[in-house]
């Protein structure tokens, strides 16, 4: 059965023979292999060039910002699910990606829409207060979550958004969007009633839509990077395992509320 317009598959990414390899037009081994970085091979094959100097640097540093977040849910299911199949590495990473949504990693892609939508209403404005109050009025009225602002723990900015945002600012980047980013943090205590500062979900849009980093690919960043400390973690769980210590933590602590037979008493 036929669906959409195309009936031959068609790619720009890769193709070979026997004797070369071709990955978005150049030879693989003789001018990739060795000669650029990982996170500039990645733009590459996002986007189909390879990235200035200013595109290099900030791409790398948002996946530096946010490989590594300690013991968070996603980190956990990936490391008990290493522990219940040490046979499948793979598993495991998968457990951990799949945790990939609106709270967790899937932030940042969130929050490049909220702001392309600031820049959209602000209408060649670069005085961006008026269109970030029309927006996060508008997310507040629907109840709708302000992706990129706020933090359990970072009360303050985030300490993660100054690193970005300095970044972009040495290499040069197209600081618009960082722009954008502080007028909603500026419009949002009015409101919504408190302060919601910039979290690194907000910085990675802002400084990554900069350099022209397409935004559906956006949640493709901390994807990518948190790959990366998913494996640092399986690595750790290889050679001392938590993953079972971190089940019974579970276990020890959740309160049963159901219903039980009589004369039932839960076990200590």
């Amino acid at each position: 059965m036929k669906i959409g317009k195309e009936t031959t598959p068609r790619t720009a990414i890769c193709t070979s023979n026997p004797d070369t390899i071709v990955v978005r037009g150049k030879n693989l081994t003789e001018e990739l292999v060795g000669r650029v970085s990982f996170g500039d091979y990645f733009h590459l094959l996002v986007t189909g060039k390879m990235p200035d100097a200013t595109q290099s640097a900030v791409l790398n540093a948002t996946l530096v910002a946010i490989a590594e977040h300690g013991l968070v849910p996603s980190v956990q299911a990936s490391r008990m699910t290493y522990a219940a199949a040490p046979d499948a590495l793979q598993g495991a990473v998968a457990a951990g990606i799949l945790g990939c949504g609106s709270v967790i990693l899937g932030a940042s892609e969130s929050c490049g829409y909220f702001l392309e939508e600031i820049r959209d209403r602000a209408a060649g404005n670069t005085d961006y207060t008026e269109a970030a109050r029309q927006v996060v009025g508008e997310y507040r009225q629907a109840r709708r979550p302000l992706p990129g602002y706020g933090h359990p723990l970072h009360k303050k900015r985030d300490p993660r958004v100054s690193a970005l945002f300095n970044v972009a600012a040495q290499a040069g980047a197209d600081t618009t969007y960082i722009a954008i980013a502080e007028a909603a943090e500026k419009v949002i205590p009015d409101i919504v009633g408190k302060h919601l500062m910039l979290n690194v979900s907000a910085a990675i849009p802002a400084v990554l839509l900069g350099i022209g980093f397409p935004l559906v690919g956006l949640k493709g960043v901390p994807i990518l990077a948190r790959t990366a400390g998913l494996i640092g973690h399986l690595v750790e769980e290889a050679e001392k395992p938590i993953g079972f210590a971190l089940s019974y933590q579970a276990t020890r602590e959740v309160v049963y509320e159901g219903e039980a037979p009589p004369g039932f008493v839960p076990s200590e």
